[in-house]
C-alpha cells in the first residue's frame, strides 16, 4: 500500500514509544485510524502549527481525503477565493473566518471507531497546495500520494533521516516546505517537536530545552535568530544539521550561520511547490569547503532529473505534481512530455552544480512567501485612482526581496493610501513596502506590454544575480 499512511503504519510499529507533537507514534496511528472520510473528501485546514495541524497532514490523505492546508496570512477574499476553487467539504480552523464551508473539530473526527481501509494507488491525489499564479488567481497544485512520498524518499537520501534524531518544525505547515521532513521523520520514526509560528526567542529555548539536533528554517529567520536578544549565548551545541531553504541566502548571512555553528551541518535545499518541493541539494561537505560554490544551489537530489534548456531549468521525477487544479491550459504550459518548466533563469558549471540567476516567471520572493506580481498589480488596479501599475521585486537585507509599485495615477492620491487599499484586498507579505507615483506612462514594448525589466533593473545594477 503505497499510500501516505505508510510511514506512520512503519513508525508505529517499529518505534510506537517515540514522541512526535507530544504522543507517541503508537497513539498517533490509532487516533489516525478512526479518521473516516468519503473518498476525495477535501479538507481545509487554516491554523498555525500545531499537533492537529500535523495529524491533518499525516491522517487526511491516508484516510482518502484530500489535504488543502490554507494559508493564515492570506486575506480573507484570497482564503475565500481558495476554498471556493478547491471545493472545500470540512474546514478546520483555529480562527473565527467563514469560508462557505462545513466547520469541524479535529477531535471529533478523529473520536469514531477505528475504520478498516484498502489501499490507495501512488496517483491518488493526496493534497491541494495553493499557491500565485501568474493569471493573479491562486492555483491548486495537485500533489498524489506517490508525490509526497517519492520527495520524502529523496528527502531521505539526501539527509539521512534516523530515528534518533529530534527535529524542530516552525515552518509554516501550509507550506509543502513545512511538511516534506515532516513525513521522512514520521517514516524513521524520528522524535519531533513543533513551535506554532517562528519566533526567535521561543526557538532559541526550544533548541535548549528539547536538545533539538535538527531542523529547517528560511534565510530570513535564520538572519533573525542570529541578530536576537540571547542569541550569541545560547546553548546551541545540541544541533547537528541545520536546512535552509525557500528563498536565496546572502554570502554574509552563510558566513555568520558556519561561524555561530562550527560543528554542525549547514545544507541548502532548493524547490518548488510543483516538485513536492525538494528538487537541488548543496550538502554541508560544499558549505564547510567554501568558495565559489556556496552561490549556488547544489545538484539535484537522488530521484530528480534536471535539464537547463535556454538557460531556463526544467526537472522531472515522480515528485512533480499531477498538474494544476481545473486549470488545462496552465498544466499544459507547464508540464511537457513528463517535464516540469520551473520558470527559474539558471547557470550550470562543469560539475552539474546549479545557480539561479533570475525567474523568467514573474514572481518575488520575500521572506520565504512567493508573491506573483500579477496579484499586486490587480490589487492596485482596483483602486479608481490607479491608471497604470507595476510591481516587481527589489533587494532586501532582511527580507531578501521586497514587493515594490510604480503607479501612474489618473487622479490625485497618495501612495499611503494605496498601501491602505493594498492591505485590505491581499495578504500582508504582498502588499508593497514603498510606491513610486510617476506622472509618465510606464516604458512599454512595441506591442504594449509593460517593460519591468526596465523599471526592476536599476534597483539590482551591479549584482551577479537577480534574485536575493
Amino acid at each position: 500500500m503505497s499510500d501516505l499512511g505508510w510511514p506512520l503504519r512503519r513508525a508505529a510499529r517499529l518505534h510506537g514509544d517515540r514522541v512526535a507533537f507530544g504522543a507517541g507514534y503508537r497513539e498517533l496511528a490509532d487516533r489516525l485510524a478512526r479518521l473516516d472520510l468519503a473518498p476525495g473528501t477535501r479538507v481545509g485546514f487554516l491554523g498555525a502549527n500545531s499537533r492537529e495541524h500535523a495529524e491533518a497532514w499525516l491522517g487526511v490523505p491516508a484516510a482518502g481525503g484530500v489535504m488543502v492546508s490554507l494559508n493564515y496570512r492570506l486575506a480573507p477574499d484570497e482564503l475565500r477565493f481558495i476554498a471556493g476553487d478547491a471545493e472545500l467539504d470540512l474546514l478546520v480552523t483555529d480562527r473565527d473566518v467563514d469560508l462557505g464551508c462545513e466547520r469541524v473539530e479535529w477531535e471529533a473526527l478523529v473520536s469514531g471507531p477505528p475504520v478498516e481501509r484498502a489501499g490507495l494507488a501512488p496517483e491518488t491525489l493526496a493534497a491541494l497546495s495553493y499557491t500565485g499564479g501568474t493569471t493573479g488567481r491562486p492555483k491548486g497544485v495537485m500533489l498524489s500520494h506517490g508525490n509526497l512520498l517519492a520527495n520524502a524518499q529523496h528527502n531521505l537520501a539526501a539527509t539521512g533521516h534516523r530515528a534518533d534524531q529530534r527535529w524542530l518544525h516552525v515552518c509554516p505547515m501550509f507550506h509543502v516546505a513545512g511538511i516534506a521532513n515532516l513525513i521522512a521523520c514520521t517514516w524513521v520514526g524520528a522524535e519531533q517537536v513543533l513551535l506554532p509560528r517562528f519566533e526567535p526567542a521561543p526557538v532559541l529555548e526550544t533548541i535548549e530545552r528539547e536538545r533539538i539536533t535538527h531542523t529547517v528554517l528560511v534565510p530570513t529567520m535564520l538572519q533573525m535568530l542570529l541578530d536576537a536578544s540571547g542569541a550569541a549565548e545560547a546553548d546551541l551545541s545540541s544541533l547537528r544539521h541545520v536546512q535552509y531553504a525557500a528563498s536565496p541566502i546572502s554570502a554574509e548571512l552563510q558566513a555568520r550561520v558556519l561561524d555561530r555553528l562550527p560543528d554542525c551541518d549547514v545544507a541548502q535545499f532548493y524547490g518548488m511547490t510543483e516538485a513536492a518541493p525538494t528538487v537541488t541539494h548543496l550538502t554541508p561537505e560544499d558549505h564547510r569547503r567554501g568558495g565559489e560554490r556556496l552561490r549556488s544551489v547544489g545538484t539535484p537530489v537522488p530521484g530528480v532529473e534536471a535539464e537547463v534548456r535556454d538557460g531556463e531549468l526544467w526537472i522531472r521525477g515522480p515528485n512533480v505534481m499531477q498538474g494544476y487544479w481545473r486549470r488545462e491550459q496552465e498544466t499544459a504550459d507547464a508540464l511537457v512530455d513528463g517535464w516540469y518548466c520551473t520558470g527559474d533563469l539558471v547557470a550550470e558549471d562543469d560539475d552539474g552544480y546549479l545557480y539561479v540567476v533570475d525567474r523568467a516567471k514573474d514572481m518575488i520572493v520575500t521572506g520565504g512567501e512567493n508573491v506573483y506580481s500579477l496579484e499586486v498589480e490587480a490589487a492596485l488596479m482596483r483602486h479608481p485612482a490607479v491608471a497604470e501599475a507595476a510591481a516587481f521585486g527589489v533587494p532586501d537585507d532582511r527580507w531578501g526581496e521586497a514587493v515594490h509599485a510604480v503607479v501612474v495615477p489618473r487622479e490625485p492620491v497618495t501612495a499611503d493610501a494605496l498601501v491602505d487599499h493594498c492591505r485590505a484586498a491581499i495578504a500582508g507579505f504582498k502588499v508593497p513596502r514603498e510606491i513610486e507615483l510617476r506622472d509618465e506612462p510606464l516604458p512599454k514594448s512595441g506591442p504594449g506590454k509593460v517593460l519591468k525589466t526596465a523599471l526592476r533593473e536599476p534597483f539590482w545594477e551591479g549584482r551577479e544575480r537577480r534574485v536575493n
